[in-house]
């Protein structure tokens, strides 16, 4: 039981800025890390719906509302997939061959294509949070988006392959237990079992995307990359949030919920 709560403690050191006890960087404390990651995302979920009734109790403005929606997951997580996804868009956007991408990806410098990608990202958040009322059942799946995506880190960077041999990555899936993968299936599957509870048709979108982009991934990160890493999760993790957020936003346009 303590090396659960030890790879939450982990988890949450890497993954937020919400202060933890020091844990020592061990393998032993790894072994859920990769399993707790998701708990990351119910956190971001719970100051997501706070700052919704927020918002509707104070009957404050739309764009304040969409600018929380926005800025609250990347403040709680310290903006380390933010990071992964900037990179991951630099190399990209280079059109370089794969060994030259994983010298990028490895590039403290932001590039040009970085700081575009960030700024399109941003702008298209924005524009799709703003199309969401806060009091409202589409409030609350936007809720389950940093849980769900979370999950689809830990999946790929559990199961497919690496395209480096050390690395933050590497280190974790190289510590995980062997049961960290069925914990991060279960929750998966809780995550998109709640969410076809609020609205089935929406559900079953978001569980579409989510795995669709995945495969998109797997196949990309070999052809490009050579396989998966750190920067990668986290332009995996950043897409199928904006993913997510479109497909609710445009279910409730098209069919309601």
């Amino acid at each position: 039981m303590k090396d659960v709560f030890r790879s939450i403690s982990m988890a949450f050191s890497m993954f937020s800025v919400i202060p933890m006890p020091m844990i020592e960087w061990k393998q032993e404390n790894m072994k859920y890390m990769l399993s707790a990651f998701p708990l990351v995302g119910a956190v971001i979920g719970i100051a997501l719906f706070i700052w919704s009734h927020i918002c509707a109790r104070l009957n404050l403005g739309q764009l304040l509302f969409a600018a929380g929606l926005t800025l609250i997951p990347m403040g709680i997580s310290g903006g380390i997939h933010m990071d992964g996804f900037c990179d991951t868009c630099d190399a990209l956007g280079s059109h370089a061959s794969p060994e030259k991408k994983r010298l990028i990806l490895k590039d403290s410098n932001a590039g040009a294509f970085a700081v575009i990608s960030f700024g399109a990202y941003l702008i298209a958040y924005f524009a799709l949070a703003s199309e969401i009322e806060p009091s409202s059942n589409a409030m609350l799946l936007c809720c389950l988006i940093p849980f769900i995506s979370r999950c689809m880190s830990g999946f790929t960077g559990l199961t497919f392959p690496s395209s480096v041999s050390e690395g933050l990555l590497k280190t974790f899936t190289g510590a995980a237990s062997k049961a960290a993968l069925v914990i991060v299936l279960v929750l998966f599957a809780l995550s998109i079992s709640f969410a076809c509870l609020i609205s089935l048709l929406a559900g079953l979108l978001m569980l579409l995307g989510a795995v669709l982009f995945a495969l998109y991934i797997y196949f990309m990160s070999r052809k490009q990359f050579g396989g998966m890493s750190g920067d990668i999760s986290g332009y995996l993790l950043q897409m199928t949030e904006l993913i997510l957020l479109a497909i609710i936003v445009f279910t409730v346009k098209a069919v309601g919920l």
